[in-house]
């Protein structure tokens, strides 16, 4: 099964490079963020005409998940189903052959010791409440999506560069291993070990052909489905040419046998 996670950043502007992207690549799951779109608006029809059923989470201009399944999809969730979810759609679940897949698009933060980083904190312990809540870390759980946070310096092109500001710090990264104390595994890490591999370029200056990004979009696993991952791969070739998203999709290989 190949789960794959992207944010588009508007479905609406890069609907065509999605069916592109998905023509090629023939994930199995595709985890969707900033969709941007309401429910209303999804094109539900198009990626059926390629195969896949969906699910969406969307409030119009902001925000917005979704998830794409040609391996069945089941059990459709909406939202944390707590306070944080004033803070919009993000986070929509599907059960997709067999797997509990969550799309999740964690508030970015702005500023440390703002109200939004004080949010965006408060989600992430609410997410570990909901996998609590609504799974066992034995099940066949995949947590995908853009989290706003890079687990570790070696996720980012200059540590120096990011002292003091929002997606590194502690309180951050602790949310995230908070999911890997519950069960969870950061599954590309599994295959990649190295250091400068990136998913987020910024589109100002030129970052992304000067190698300077962060890796903060994740495909975590629980442990029955990480230990049979056989691949992992950041399509850099998604985040090139006309009007690209500014994050470039994940994908995971795992063998289902």
């Amino acid at each position: 099964m190949r789960i794959a996670t992207w944010n588009v950043n508007s479905l609406k502007a890069r609907l065509a490079r999605v069916e592109e992207w998905i023509d090629y690549a023939r994930p199995d799951v595709l985890c969707m963020q900033e969709t941007k779109l309401a429910d209303t608006a999804f094109p539900s029809m198009a990626f059926s005409a390629l195969g896949y059923e969906s699910a969406s989470h969307g409030e119009g201009r902001w925000n917005g998940v979704a998830i794409l399944s040609r391996v069945g999809l089941e059990k459709v969730e909406r939202g944390l189903g707590g306070p944080a979810d004033d803070q919009g759609a993000r986070l929509v679940a599907a059960t997709c052959g067999g797997v509990r897949v969550v799309s999740v698009y964690i508030p970015n933060g702005r500023e440390v010791a703002s109200v939004h980083y004080e949010a965006k904190l408060a989600w992430l312990g609410e997410l570990r409440a909901y996998l609590e809540r609504t799974a066992k870390p034995t099940d066949d759980v995949a947590v995908c999506g853009d989290f706003n946070v890079a687990p570790d310096d070696r996720d980012v092109y200059d540590p120096a560069a990011f002292v003091g500001e929002t997606h590194v710090t502690e309180a951050e990264r602790q949310g995230v291993r908070a999911l890997e104390e519950w069960g969870l595994v950061d599954s590309f890490r599994l295959c990649h070990a190295e250091d400068q591999l990136f998913t987020w370029w910024d589109y100002r200056a030129g970052n992304f052909h000067k190698h300077m990004g962060l890796r903060i979009d994740l495909v975590m696993l629980s442990r029955s489905l990480a230990e049979r991952v056989r691949y992992a791969l950041v399509d850099r070739n998604a985040r090139k040419g006309k009007q690209p998203s500014d994050h470039a999709p994940v994908f995971v290989d795992i063998d289902m046998g």
